[in-house]
């Protein structure tokens, strides 16, 4: 098969189409965008097997909720918002916005999430009127294709056009090339040569940086409630999402307390340095991450470091002294591993936050549980990420939710710092083109005034 060859055909397949989907009144858009949402929702269970199955990576029960919640609360965002035609007026600017597709996308998929960021790309794509084109990560070819196949199925349904949406029949360098340079946009949500070959294609690119999510504990924190949010977040899927908590930064006069509290809610806590540098060397081999483990179990874990824990064990929780480059167990861990840092006061906590983040997901994503917004405000401000979720779960909350205003997401993107084209959850306006009708304004106040008081 030539790479060039079939992704020309795609795109042909996708521009016919879509040349069809645009002409579509708002209320069809919205009932395509339903449809393949609902599908993937309806189909959750059966997909999250096909995931576990082929990636052997994660956690079958969390991969139901996630393709159920992220097309749930991508539709519950989408339904009632205006993406054809004016969208809207502004009327002190004599100003209306009239929204118009972008034309293909084309979206690389990670292989930690093989069905829900096919369908919130999708969901997003064909709200902006686009037809979209993806390509799967080879190791969850199979679920990528059948979550397409399951959207597809859904457009016929609702005899919509099935070449909305489309897969690449073979997932190589090539083809994933091929769609980059030949699409109007591309979406790249995978590793980082993947995410620079789309900024690379000579086509607009959204990408994402790596995570790295560090979580601030303040000291007036309600200590059980955000031990719970933390375990949560670290366990979700086994740990394979890039909003997933990664390290924990604790006040010095509660470290005991906490700790024990992790201990309780199911952790194994690793406080000599001897043990904790078995995790490291295991978990880190010369540096680069154990791909081997990747949203592995604790207890498969901890028996490679040669460690024995209790086989329900929830997570590892590792406390460690060293920041930034100097510490392996300071960088993004795609596994169930939580590194802990103590802190003397919280200068110092959001100063060894920081130089995690600098180190390592520049751009992402921080959690921070505090009810003071002095200090909230203070991390805000000198942690470079383009996102903090406030007494939430990170993994969850920082994708959006239903709880809080990001807009849900399976693309985050990281800002300059992380070398990406956006620092915010990547939503269907990204992806449409707005015509602006200036009309003139009647009396403009402006106007009126003398250079004197312009420039006074």
């Amino acid at each position: 098969m030539d790479a060039k060859e079939h992704v020309s055909e795609l795109i042909g397949r996708a521009r016919a189409a879509q040349k069809i989907f645009e002409t579509y009144p708002q209320e069809r858009v919205d009932e395509a965008v339903r449809a393949i949402g609902k599908a993937v929702y309806d189909n959750a269970e059966l997909l999250a097997r096909m995931a576990v199955d082929e990636t052997g990576m994660g956690n079958y029960e969390d991969k139901i909720l996630k393709n159920k919640g992220k097309p749930k609360v991508t539709w519950q965002k989408l339904k009632g918002v205006k993406s054809r035609g004016v969208i809207r007026r502004i009327e002190e600017q004599g100003l209306a916005e009239v929204a118009k597709p972008m034309g293909v996308i084309g979206a690389v998929t990670p292989v930690t999430n093989p069905v829900m960021t096919p369908v919130h790309n999708a969901m997003i794509a064909l709200k902006g009127g686009n037809a979209i084109i993806l390509c799967s990560h080879p190791k969850g070819d199979k679920t990528g294709k059948k979550t397409v196949e399951i959207m597809r199925e859904a457009l016929k349904k609702i005899d919509a056009p099935e070449d909305l949406i489309q897969v690449v029949a073979e997932s190589t360098v090539e083809t994933s090339s091929a769609l980059m340079a030949t699409a109007d946009a591309c979406v790249s949500t995978g590793g980082p040569g993947m995410v620079k070959a789309a900024y690379s294609s000579g086509k607009p690119a959204f990408g994402v940086g790596p995570g790295n999510v560090q979580c601030l504990v303040d000291r007036d924190a309600n200590i059980p409630d955000a031990v719970a949010k933390i375990v949560r977040g670290r366990t979700y899927d086994n740990g394979v999402l890039c909003t997933c908590e990664q390290a924990a930064h604790i006040p010095k006069e509660k470290a005991e307390e906490i700790i024990a509290e992790f201990e309780k809610q199911g952790a194994y806590f690793v406080g000599d340095p001897a043990e904790a540098d078995k995790f490291r060397k295991t978990l880190f081999i010369d540096g680069v991450i154990a791909k081997s483990l990747v949203g592995a179990k604790p207890v498969t874990i901890a028996k490679a470091a040669g460690v024995d824990i209790a086989e329900d064990t929830k997570l590892i929780v590792v406390k460690i002294d060293k920041t930034g480059a100097a510490e392996p167990l300071s960088r993004e861990k795609l596994f169930p591993v939580l590194a802990l840092y103590v802190y003397d006061s919280w200068e110092d906590g959001v100063a060894n936050a920081a130089e995690n983040i600098d180190n390592e997901g520049t751009g992402h994503s921080a959690v921070i549980h505090s009810y003071t917004r002095e200090n909230i405000e203070y991390a805000a401000n000198r942690i470079r990420v383009s996102r903090f979720s406030v007494n939430q779960i990170g993994s969850n909350s920082l994708g959006g939710t239903l709880t809080n205003g990001l807009n849900p997401t399976a693309t985050l993107g990281c800002g300059t710092w992380g070398n990406n084209s956006l620092s915010e959850n990547l939503w269907f306006h990204h992806l449409i083109n707005i015509s602006r009708i200036a009309y003139e304004i009647a009396d403009a106040p402006a106007a009126k005034l003398s250079d004197e008081e312009i420039w006074g």
